[in-house]
């Protein structure tokens, strides 16, 4: 399981918190998780469980952790997260 990413992003005159985690070999799953006031405002997952005898495991994983966490502050700071934020 690798560590994951935490930032606050200031949007539309709200504070976002968004955190992106790996749920491991146990549960192969990338969540990203945008709060809004504590509560989850919108959540992405991607499951891995298809490449979990890749040799380079870690690094693959980082990787879609590092872009799933960038886009969605991409979609929240672009208003492509603005309806399903009301």
């Amino acid at each position: 399981m690798l560590f994951g990413y935490n930032q606050n992003i200031i949007y539309s005159g709200n504070m976002y918190h968004i955190q992106t985690e790996d749920g491991g070999k146990s549960n192969p799953m990338v969540t990203t998780l945008l709060f809004l006031g504590g509560s989850i405002a919108y959540k992405k997952t991607t499951p891995y469980i298809d490449i979990l005898n890749s040799e380079n495991l870690e690094e693959v994983v980082r990787e879609i952790m590092n872009d799933q966490h960038k886009g969605v502050i991409k979609d929240l700071v672009g208003g492509q997260l603005d309806e399903e934020l009301k």
